[in-house]
């Protein structure tokens, strides 16, 4: 019995032992897995700042959860208060994508916003189509929300803002107030003999908006017409800033800069306060520079003022617009007449429009790394984006019914302008982006 007994003990103690030891390394994996959770907690979803407030939103949603393409990982803070995006690992190109159908339209109408000028009024001058303006800008890897105009006000109380550069700045300030008129109506407070620069204020905000045309940003002794007929050669002073928006800069909390076209007409260049050479100046017994020596001179004047100037704006530098004439020059019947946008992979840049943004991203990301503290220098690239939408140009209704009359008269075409609304309005959702999520795309 006893025997049976001992015999009958060893396999019961060796049970416990068994037992003691798998509830041992039961507690040490709960504990190491609890340990592991607080410590994941802590460094991610405490951190994370809420995301900007949507068009219908009115608070400040919860801590949103990672996009399901993008698996959790660490958390890129950002520097700026203002931010409220979170950023994570895997940043987003937004500059990189697809136009993808948008059934809701655009922001405005041309009814509802009375600061666009009768050549982007596709709508009120007889465009029959109206497909072009029910796309939207869609990055590969995230998505990219509409410009609020109430939130974008809120943050530009008692701010001021100037788009500097051509005609297509003009274009683009206008879009911005014809979105911020859903809101309230901007009031001109000023404009020059031309109409080509001018001012407007949003009372309720103390929030100032302005338009300077240089078409240069250098100096420059323009002998053009509004109809774009010039009586003489163009002289460029490659080494001058214009003084026209240099002279306002300090006044300025955010500037966007754009140029690019201009550079490509006949132009004498100066340097040193002599003449240096030109630009397609046959017979004229200069050395030919061609339209890149002056846009690479011109980018880093503007820059070097930008890097070192005692006033620290915000800049957004905007690449180069293309245009989309087929069969022909704006002066030699090239239109635009397409009703969809371009896949990726259908159209090609034109190799000086190809040429002039090489350009710009070379001479910004020389600037962007020798500017000095303070400096906040943001890339808006539009270039890409824009190269598909060959359907959003005024094209024939840059004019008023240019078919009224003759439904197979010969009409100028404006390919290179946008209409209102129109793919241009997208440029803002971008800004927007950039504004408050500014060092994500540093």
């Amino acid at each position: 019995m006893l025997k049976e007994m001992r015999f009958e003990s060893k396999p019961v103690s060796s049970f416990h032992k068994h037992n003691r030891l798998l509830v041992k390394f039961a507690a040490s994996f709960l504990l190491l897995g609890l340990a592991f959770r607080l410590f994941y907690s802590d460094s991610i979803g405490l951190s994370v700042e809420p995301p900007p407030l949507a068009d219908h939103e009115t608070e400040p949603s919860s801590v949103p959860s990672f996009p399901p393409q993008t698996p959790p990982g660490p958390v890129d803070f950002p520097g700026n208060s203002s931010q409220t995006s979170q950023n994570v690992a895997v940043k987003c190109d937004i500059f990189t994508g697809d136009w993808v159908p948008d059934s809701s339209g655009p922001r405005y109408t041309n009814e509802s916003c009375h600061v666009m000028e009768s050549h982007q009024n596709c709508m009120k001058n007889g465009r029959p189509d109206s497909g072009y303006i029910y796309w939207r800008w869609k990055p590969r890897d995230c998505e990219l929300r509409k410009f609020n105009p109430q939130r974008f006000l809120a943050l530009m109380r008692n701010k001021s803002w100037a788009f500097v550069g051509d005609s297509i700045s003009r274009n683009h300030v206008q879009s911005l107030i014809c979105i911020l008129s859903q809101v309230e109506q901007a009031v001109e407070v000023y404009h020059d003999k031309e109409y080509r620069s001018k001012r407007w204020h949003f009372p309720s905000y103390n929030f100032t908006l302005s338009v300077i045309w240089t078409p240069f940003l250098i100096g420059a002794d323009i002998f053009e017409d509004m109809n774009g007929v010039s009586t003489s050669e163009i002289q460029l002073y490659l080494d001058k800033i214009d003084k026209t928006w240099t002279n306002q800069y300090n006044s300025f909390d955010y500037v966007v800069i754009g140029v690019g076209k201009w550079f490509l007409k006949t132009a004498i260049y100066h340097e040193n306060n002599t003449v240096s050479g030109c630009h397609s100046c046959p017979g004229k017994n200069l050395t030919e520079l061609g339209f890149e020596y002056s846009y690479r001179s011109a980018l880093r004047v503007v820059f070097n003022f930008i890097t070192h100037s005692d006033h620290k704006a915000s800049v957004f530098f905007r690449t180069t617009t293309p245009d989309h004439f087929e069969n022909g020059e704006w002066f030699s019947g090239g239109h635009c007449n397409r009703s969809l946008p371009f896949k990726e992979g259908e159209v090609d840049l034109k190799d000086v429009d190809n040429v002039m943004r090489n350009i710009e991203l070379e001479e910004f990301e020389k600037a962007a790394k020798g500017s000095e503290e303070g400096v906040n220098l943001k890339l808006l690239d539009t270039t890409h984006l824009s190269l598909l939408r060959s359907d959003g140009h005024p094209g024939p209704y840059r004019q008023f019914q240019p078919f009224a009359k003759d439904k197979n008269a010969t009409v100028q075409n404006d390919c290179l302008h946008w209409c209102l609304p129109g793919p241009i309005d997208t440029w803002n959702d971008l800004v927007m982006e950039l504004l408050v999520n500014g060092d994500k795309y540093r």
